[in-house]
């Protein structure tokens, strides 16, 4: 199984560390979190890894190349002409991935979700793609059916509000930023250039299953800002 490390992007909410280096390369109690996840990884069995760059994409180069991949083989998806969103990153990369289902995981969350439990729900269901979710509160829900597939999402500061068809009777969801997916859904993707990995999810719902895995109970931190590093610190050794 291989896996995508999302860690391009601009991580405005991370200034003033963000104004010199990119947010992958955030420490949490001295460790980066972008050697954190490459590590989670490796503890399910997860070696071969792809990271896409873009801001301080040479910091993130070196730190790889000087620590021999933290014990991985770690290729780079290079972005540093235009940063492309998790959509378009994952894309970018298509030409890494073979028949085998992949991890598509964003560097600035941490957690001890069990990903082989995951992995399991994942190949019982056989979604096109299963996101990792809890019940906790957040800003922005996906939204599942009594089946749990995906069929809608909610900004809850906006107001706005997406449906895959018919809206119907739903649960919400906070979405943590991992999902398992079959390498078929870059047949069906019909987005280029720069886009979002959940609009795709919405597109391909009313005729593809997108199941949620819930892993409330286990630790997780999005660490998007910089308080959220002191608490992460607190929750991760």
């Amino acid at each position: 199984m291989k896996a995508m490390i999302l860690a391009a992007g601009l991580g405005s909410r991370l200034k003033p560390w963000t104004d010199q280096h990119p947010k992958a390369l955030m420490p949490v109690n001295g460790k980066p979190l972008l050697q954190r996840n490459i590590e989670y990884l490796q503890t399910f069995g997860i070696k071969d890894v792809i990271v896409n760059v873009h801001h301080f994409a040479d910091q993130i180069i070196k730190a790889i190349d000087d620590n021999l991949g933290w014990g991985s083989i770690v290729s780079v998806s290079d972005e540093t002409d235009i940063v492309l969103e998790t959509g378009g990153g994952l894309m970018n990369a298509h030409w890494y991935f073979d028949d085998e289902d992949f991890v598509l995981m964003n560097a600035d969350i941490l957690t001890d979700m069990d990903l082989l439990a995951m992995r399991d729900y994942h190949h019982r269901h056989r979604p096109l793609a299963t996101l990792a979710v809890t019940n906790r509160d957040s800003s922005r829900y996906l939204l599942f059916d009594a089946k749990n597939t995906l069929c809608g999402w909610r900004n809850e500061k906006t107001g706005e509000e997406k449906y895959a068809g018919n809206r119907p009777v739903f649960t919400q969801k906070a979405f943590s930023g991992i999902h398992i997916i079959n390498p078929s859904i870059f047949s069906h993707i019909t987005q280029r250039g720069k886009f979002s990995m959940v609009d795709v999810y919405l597109d391909l719902a009313g005729k593809h299953a997108i199941a949620g895995f819930d892993h409330s109970g286990f630790r997780f931190i999005d660490v998007g800002k910089p308080e959220s590093v002191v608490k992460a610190g607190e929750l991760f050794d």
